[in-house]
């Protein structure tokens, strides 16, 4: 890639997988930012070297190798995004004695509690932590029907209850999604994901509303809910109804194509507050 001016902003990019890190480091391209990456697969790696400056690939875990990486580079603004799947990571990961000493202190290993002790832990080296939403707010979900088809009076009532489901089981920390079917909650996210849960919950029972929010006390630096073009692919096969976001707080990825391919399916795709 061609190399960036001197007075370029050097930014620290945590990158997981996926297509959005890839959409966040072009992005950050366009504020003059000279990017560093760490991420922990080969293919990611891979991707990643048509924007950043530098690549690094550790493993899940190494987070003493994670911050000297960082140091070494003069970094002190970092950034994260991407999915890293919490089961796979941990059969894989390979912590160190820093790791350790995080995971034996927090009060639950829950997704948001864990991040937030990651991202204070880096702030007490004296990082600054970024959100992505900072770069990307054209990609958030818009409060509004994007779908063709508009929910029914019945559809919205489920949404609604759906809604409330969701901000339950965020208060525990356990997930961002929940499908629920007349008023009753047919399946739950937890450690498995979205795509997991959207699909056992289509196992139980057709023509479900899947409402995914940001959980209310999450650190809105951290993790914010993300959904695109697999996501419909999903919902088609489970045979979902609906797909409402949370406004402002999830991003809304290859929106066209997931638009289009919903309409295609009847399904419908709305933003609420």
């Amino acid at each position: 890639m061609a190399e960036k001016e001197e007075s370029s902003s050097k930014i620290g990019l945590i990158a997981g997988e996926g297509e959005f890190p890839l959409i966040l480091a072009k992005e950050l391209l366009n504020f003059n930012y000279r990017i560093v990456a760490v991420t922990f697969s080969k293919n990611q790696e891979k991707r990643l070297h048509e924007f950043a400056d530098k690549v690094y690939r550790i493993y899940i875990g190494q987070f003493q190798k994670l911050i000297d990486i960082f140091k070494k580079e003069g970094i002190k603004d970092l950034i994260f995004l991407g999915k890293i799947e919490k089961s796979l990571a941990l059969r894989f990961s390979f912590p160190d004695r820093r790791a350790f000493s995080i995971w034996n202190r927090l009060s639950n290993r829950e997704d948001n509690t864990l991040l937030k002790a990651i991202a204070d832990e880096l702030e007490k080296e004296g990082f600054f932590i970024k959100g992505p939403s900072e770069y990307l707010k054209n990609f958030l979900a818009e409060e509004k029907v994007y779908t063709k088809r508009a929910p029914t009076e019945k559809e919205w009532e489920d949404i609604y209850y759906g809604l409330k489901i969701a901000r339950a089981i965020g208060e525990l920390d356990i997930g961002q999604c929940v499908v629920v079917k007349n008023k009753m909650t047919v399946a739950v996210e937890a450690m498995e994901g979205t795509d997991a849960t959207i699909l056992r919950g289509g196992k139980i029972i057709p023509q479900t509303v899947v409402v995914k929010i940001a959980k209310p006390h999450q650190d809105l630096r951290l993790d914010l809910p993300v959904v695109g073009l697999q996501t419909v692919e999903i919902l088609i096969k489970a045979k979902a109804s609906i797909l409402a976001l949370e406004a402002g707080k999830t991003f809304f990825l290859q929106r066209e194509k997931a638009v289009e391919l919903a309409d295609k399916h009847n399904l419908c795709i709305v933003g609420v507050k």
